[in-house]
This record gives C-alpha cells, structure tokens and sequence, in this order.
C-alpha cells in the first residue's frame, strides 16, 4: 500500500499563482504531464451513473471521490509513462483498433449516437480506453515476463487449498418444455424410444428442448423433487410451471470429486499468476510514486494535513493521503494472465 505521498509542488492554476494559459484545465501533473480537468469529471460521471436513485454528495464526500479518481488516473499515468521509457507505448494503431472493436458492438451510428445521448466526450473516452490499454500491456508484456511458477509452489499451493478444487455431484439433465401436458408426454416418450433429442421439436413444433448441467444443491424443489430416485436414462413426471408443462430426463450424473493435481494445475496457475502479479504491480508502484514528481490541485488534498520540514517557497504544499490507490489493480489483473 502506498502511504502518505508528499506532493512536491502545488497546481498553479487554482493556487491562483501564475497566468500561464498552458495550465488552463489541467488538475495535475505526473513528471510535467498533465492530468485535465474533463477527464477527472468524465470518470467521475461515469461513477455517479452507477450509483442507483438520486446522489447528491456532500461537498467532503465530492472531494474524497475526486481525490480518490484522481489517484486512479495518477497511477494510470505512471504506468503510461512506463511503458513510453520501455518504447512500449500504447500506438495509435492499437488504439484505433481497440476503439474499433468497441464500435462494432453497436449498428452503424449507433455509437456516436450514444455518445451525445449520455453526454459522453470522445475525447475523454478514448483517453480511458488508452489508459486500459496501457494497464493491460503493462501486466502482459513488463511484468508477465517476470513471473515465474515452480512445480514445487504449485504443489503446495494445491495441498494448502485442496477444498477450492472440490467439486460437488453435477447433473446433466435434457429438459422438455411444451404448451400442453399430453405433447410433453409424448415427446418424452419419443426421445425414450429414439434417444434423440434433436428431432423432437421438428416432430413436435410447440416442444422445446435444452440441455442442462447442474450442481445438485442448485436445484429448484420442484426439480430437486422430480429428479430423487431417478436412475440415468429415466424421465419425471410432468410438471407445470407458469411457462406451461415441462419433463426431465436424467442424461447423467457425475459423483462428487477433488480434482486431482494434474487437472487443478490450471487453476493453481491462475490463482498464483493472479497474485504475483498483484505484488510484482505494488512493488512496481512504490518505487515509481517515490520517484515520480507529481504536483495535485490543492482543492482536492485534506484539509487537516501539514506538511512537516517544507522550504518556505513551497508553504502551500500539503501532503496527500493515496491509501486506497491500490484499488486500482481491482478487476485488472483478471484481465491479464496471458
């Protein structure tokens, strides 16, 4: 966890201090790059659309959430930066090719659309999708590199967690669901016969059929109740449910097991990877904050702090609190095992 990151040197803008138009809405500084105004507000929006019913923050509880975006986008920076240093820089191409993707998700124009319905500046979109591009390079190609995974360690990992490679008893069950209780019989009696799914609803136009795979604590009563006693290959009754009539037919039913080692490699692999990339990012992080100039608008630092041993020069630079800039590996590092 990175603690106590001394700011160096105060926003001139907001300090009021200096005339220089260059800095007109720039919030931050990492190393003289500049962090804007309309991306912190960007992300911010993008909080308080996920936030449920009215949310009217306090004007402390506004500054506690921009402070804590503005760590995200510092530490977004830094990685950016990083990568420039190992000439591994997120290219216009690449860029352009991830934006792409995205668009085509929706119809044509659809995207652009969206963008002026939910206020949405592309400029700013496109600077959060660089920044999640760096952060994956980051993981895939600086610090994957790094990491390795001893058999041994796997070993261990696996006997210190045997209970997460436990898998309960799992169904596979053929589920045949129709308008009326008599084409339901029938159909399950066809397939009993035929033991071929497929053709039941060419046969039986109104009859649906699907396959399912389930975990027996995941059953519904009702399900539960129809399935006890049934040997593989048998069916139950038929039962009604507010969609219409349905039957199941036990295809198969897997006895509860632990993986063995050789099958749980996989999610032991994942499971360490996951934390060493976790640490080998925190490691990372506390030596660039420690070398990194980074100057903060004073609106967004505690009131309550002091700067202790600070040349009278800089008498307006505060200390800033960025303990929670770990939560900026959150929902990362998942993203990056490749």
């Amino acid at each position: 966890m990175v603690r106590n990151i001394l700011i160096v040197a105060a926003f001139v803008l907001l300090f009021g201090c200096a005339n220089d138009a260059d800095d007109m809405g720039i919030i931050a500084r990492v190393n003289g790059d500049p962090i804007y105004l309309s991306l912190l507000e960007f992300q911010h929006d993008q909080f308080q659309s996920d936030v449920a019913g009215a949310y009217v923050p306090s004007v402390q509880k506004l500054k506690d959430e921009y402070g804590e975006i503005l760590s995200d986008l510092i530490v977004h920076e830094l990685v950016v930066q990083e990568l420039a240093h190992r000439d591994l820089p997120v290219s216009d191409h690449e860029l352009l090719k991830a934006e792409e993707q995205v668009r085509a998700d929706y119809p044509e124009g659809a995207f652009d659309q969206m963008l002026v319905e939910e206020y949405i500046d592309l400029k700013a979109w496109r600077l959060q999708l660089r920044n999640h591009l760096a952060m994956k390079k980051f993981y895939q190609q600086v610090l994957r590199p790094q990491i390795k995974i001893d058999y041994k360690e796997a070993e261990q990992y696996y006997r210190n967690h045997i209970s997460d490679f436990y898998l309960p008893e799992t169904l596979r069950i053929l589920v045949v669901r129709g308008p009326s209780r008599g084409i339901v019989g029938k159909a399950v009696d066809k397939y009993m016969k035929e033991r071929d799914y497929v053709s039941l609803e060419t046969a039986f136009g109104e009859v649906e059929t699907r396959e399912v795979v389930i975990h027996e604590g995941r059953l519904s009563a009702a399900w539960k109740n129809a399935i006890s006693g049934l040997d593989v290959g048998e069916s139950s009754g038929i039962l009604t449910d507010r969609f219409g009539f349905e039957s199941l037919v036990l295809l198969e039913r897997s006895p509860a097991k632990v993986l063995e080692p050789a099958q749980a490699y996989p999610l032991v692999e994942k499971a360490l990877l996951e934390k060493k990339l976790r640490t080998a990012f925190q490691n990372w992080l506390d030596g660039a904050v420690q070398t990194a100039n980074i100057t903060v608008s004073s609106h967004l630092l505690p009131d309550n702090d002091k700067l202790e041993d600070v040349p009278a020069a800089e008498e307006q630079v505060q200390p800033m609190d960025m303990n929670d800039i770990e939560k900026e590996l959150e929902g990362v590092s998942s993203e990056n095992e490749g």
